[in-house]
């Protein structure tokens, strides 16, 4: 189990397909993750980090999606709304960042052209 930060192992970021075993992750998404879960002292779930081609369009994915280039997380923060962890980076990362708000987790991406939300 490789550590990527104090919080977060390479393994949680693995696609899911079950196939690939891709599992790189952006350097600068790790510092955020670990940033969040510092913030609210809770642990943080990835239920999405790197797609393959393939299983990105399995789950209805965009052809440029960050996830296929390991630089975007879906993640869930234990007892806390996923709007309240939008809120925060949307605060904290104002003009940087990819951030969409959903119902049931918060997307976050680092791509070179920040400040998109969603």
């Amino acid at each position: 189990m490789t550590k990527l930060s104090k919080n977060f192992t390479r393994a949680e970021f693995e696609c899911k397909c079950g196939k690939c075993g891709e599992d790189f992750v952006d350097a600068e998404l790790i510092t955020v993750l670990q940033d969040v879960r510092e913030h609210f002292d809770l642990p943080v779930k990835v239920t999405s980090g790197v797609r393959c081609e393939v299983y990105n369009k399995e789950v209805g994915g965009v052809s440029t999606s960050q996830h296929v280039r390991g630089r975007a997380a879906d993640i869930q923060v234990k007892d806390v709304y996923p709007s309240t962890v939008f809120d925060y980076l949307d605060g904290k990362y104002a003009g940087k960042l990819g951030l969409g708000g959903y119902g049931s987790f918060t997307h976050i991406d680092t791509r070179t052209k920040g400040g998109a939300r969603w």
